[in-house]
Order: structure tokens, then C-alpha cells, then sequence
């Protein structure tokens, strides 16, 4: 049996109407906060932002 045919007996693709919608939540000035929250302007601001990984520095 190949990879593909074990994956979809094991995870069937779901149809749309049958998946859950999570809900982001993002870190707003020191708490948490539903990113479906957000006024229209803070949602451009939260789609614009830039994710970084931070280097370790060497000692």
C-alpha cells in the first residue's frame, strides 16, 4: 500500500462546511486579544506584519 493511499483512509479530506474555524489570537500592548476583534484598520496592520526568527548569539 503506498503512502497516499494510507494517508487518505487514515484523514479523508473534509469538506468546508465540515471543518471548525479557529480563531487567531494575537498579543495586543501586554494581553491576548481575538484577531476578530480588531477594528478594519488594525486588521491591515495585522496582516502586514513581518515574523522574524531571532539568532542565537554565540559566546
Amino acid at each position: 500500500m503506498s503512502d497516499l493511499s494510507v494517508q487518505t483512509q487514515l484523514s479523508p479530506e473534509l469538506k468546508d462546511e465540515e471543518r471548525t474555524r479557529c480563531e487567531v489570537w494575537t498579543r495586543v500592548m501586554g494581553y491576548h486579544r481575538p484577531v476578530s476583534s480588531f477594528n478594519i484598520g488594525k486588521k491591515g496592520e495585522f496582516k502586514e506584519r513581518q515574523f522574524f526568527n531571532e539568532c542565537n548569539t554565540v559566546q
